[in-house]
Order: C-alpha cells, then structure tokens, then sequence
C-alpha cells in the first residue's frame, strides 16, 4: 500500500482534478440529447484514458526534468533525486500508462484509436520545450487541452467547434497560472538556463501577462457558451470562476509560497470544479 501510495505521490495524482472536469465537461455538453449521459461504458473508458495520459505525462516529466529537481531547492525532495522511486520503476510507469491509453482510445472508437498516439505526443513533449523556449507555458496548455476535445470525441467521433472553443480556453487558464506558479523558481531557472516567461520579462511582466492569458480564457469561457446554447446555470459559474481567477491574482502578488500554492492549487481546483457542476447543471435542466 505504501508503495503505491507513493508512486501517486511522484505522478501528483490530485492534480488530475485540473484537467479532468473539462473533459467531463466537454463528454456532458456532446452527450446532450442524453442529459449529459453518454452512458457507464463511455463514462469509465473517459475516466481512464485521463488518468493514463495524465500518469503518463506527469512521469515522463519528472523523468525528464530530475537533473534540473536535483539542481533547486524547491523540487530537490522529489522523488527520483531522493531516489525513493528508481527510474526503472517510473519508466514502466509512464510506458504501461501509456500503453493502457491508446488500448483504451481503441475501445472507444477509431478516430479516439487513430489520434491517440498524437495526444500522447502532445502531452508527452513539453518538458523539453523548456529548453528552448519562453513560451513553454503553451505547450503545458495545449496537453491540457487535449482532454476537452478527446472527451468530445469520445461520445460524439468527430469534430466540433464547441470542444475546440474550450480548448482554446483551458490553454489560456493554464498559460495563466503556470506563470504563476513558474515565479517560484524564477531564479533556480535563470540559474539553470531553464526558460520561461518570468524568466524573460520578469516577475512583474509576466504576471500581467498571465492576468491576459485569463482574460481571453474568459472569452473563449463566454463564446463556449454561446456556440453551445447554454443557459443562466453556466453563466452564474462563468461568474464565479471570473471571481476566482480575480482572488488568484491578488494572492500571486503576495509572493510567498503559502499564498502561491493557494492561488495555483486551491482556486484552480475550484475553477475547474465549479466549470464542471455549471455544465451539469445546465445540461440536466434541459
């Protein structure tokens, strides 16, 4: 049991609740005709694709970043530096997740099937755009992204304009806070030759910029729901997450790493949460 518990710990299992009530979000909107329900089959092959694509990424990422954890302050207790996983062990992990995703986008449909080695791709390559970008943050966001419009996929097998709409969204959402939360390694990554936007503009300039990246989230939040006919319970969410995202910033002006890890944790937690029960709602009073 520990030792389980303790690979949950290397991948941030909770961090999955970041990404995952978009795509759930996305499966509720497409499944309409059914109030929201594509049906258990659907439901649980969703729910596990997620999971595997995100143990995946988060895995490779640590595999892929444990010289530069090693390296500051802030990350040196992970688990690889520490060596309380050996990187045998989280190479299995991130293969046999990997492995377990495309096998559940095959029992899906075909395009899910087709696509899945290309989200894997997705999500699978930002930790190294770090090393020759500033605008690594994008990247983060588009592998979130893909969870909205795989989930749409899923239940609909084909394209729309609605999940793309709220992709384009939850990559703004992430741009915005992973600057924040990349201030807290602002100089370990100059020091490291790590690049990021706090890195190139400052902490200062590249908080402005993450103030944008939520702004035109809630535009792409306001337009989602135009394309798709929502109705008043999505925009009393639409209100409360635009509150959120307001009492995210003043926290990330305090600096310090309590007022951080709430303004990156617990308000995007509840951004996420509460775009998912709006959703909900409003499809199940159709």
């Amino acid at each position: 049991m520990h030792s389980v518990r303790k690979y949950f710990e290397f991948v941030r299992f909770e961090h999955t609740v970041f990404a995952l009530p978009f795509a759930l979000a996305a499966m509720a909107v497409a499944a309409r005709e059914t109030h929201g329900w594509p049906g258990w089959r659907t439901f649980l092959l969703i729910l596990a694709a997620m999971v595997c694509a995100r143990t995946s990424a988060m895995g490779f990422n640590r595999i892929v970043d444990r010289q530069f954890d090693a390296l500051n302050q802030r990350t040196a207790q992970r688990h690889l530096p520490m060596g309380r996983i050996s990187l045998l062990g989280a190479w299995v992990l991130v293969w046999s997740a990997g492995v377990l995703f495309v096998a559940t986008a095959f029992f899906l449909n075909r395009l899910c099937f087709y696509l899945s080695p290309v989200a894997l791709a997705i999500v699978l390559f930002y930790p190294f755009t770090k090393r020759f970008t500033d605008f690594s943050h994008f990247f983060l966001g588009l592998g979130l992204s893909v969870a909205p419009v795989g989930a749409w996929l899923a239940v609909r097998g084909r394209f729309d304009w609605p999940p793309m709409v709220l992709a384009l969204a939850v990559v703004f959402w992430l741009v915005g806070f992973d600057i924040i939360y990349a201030t807290q390694d602002y100089e370990s990554d100059r020091q490291l030759g790590l690049r990021s936007l706090p890195v190139r503009w400052g902490i200062a300039g590249s908080l402005r910029f993450a103030q944008l990246a939520h702004a035109l989230m809630g535009v792409a939040l306001l337009g989602f729901g135009l394309i798709s006919q929502m109705q008043m319970p999505y925009y009393v969410g639409f209100v409360i997450i635009f509150t959120c995202l307001v009492i995210e910033h003043r926290l990330a002006r305090n600096r310090d790493p309590v007022s951080l890890n709430a303004a990156f944790f617990r308000m995007n937690a509840a951004i996420s949460m509460v775009f998912l029960a709006a959703v909900v709602v409003d499809v199940a009073m159709r």
